[in-house]
């Protein structure tokens, strides 16, 4: 399992066309994505649950990857992060 903790710098958080980004990066990957932010865990691959989690910006949040391509799904999705800056 790897773990990396971001911070959203996004002004819009992960909604709409950067959460749906996202979730098509995260369908990449043969690993389970899962978005944690404070208690509340969602499936990555999922629109609607990501949306549901309420991920604004300035919100630290954890990607969880569990599988063959772990590293790959954390260090990719990271970067897609820190990439959505408007």
């Amino acid at each position: 399992m790897q773990i990396r903790e971001v911070e959203i710098v996004n002004p819009t958080g992960l909604h709409t066309r950067p959460g749906n980004m996202f979730v098509k990066k995260a369908k990449e990957y043969a690993a389970t994505v899962t978005i944690i932010k404070g208690d509340k865990r969602v499936n990555a691959k999922s629109l609607l649950t990501l949306m549901k989690a309420g991920i604004s910006l300035g919100d630290r949040i954890i990607i969880e990857a569990d599988g063959a391509d772990e590293a790959e799904a954390v260090a990719g999705l990271s970067e897609l992060i820190a990439s959505f800056t408007e």
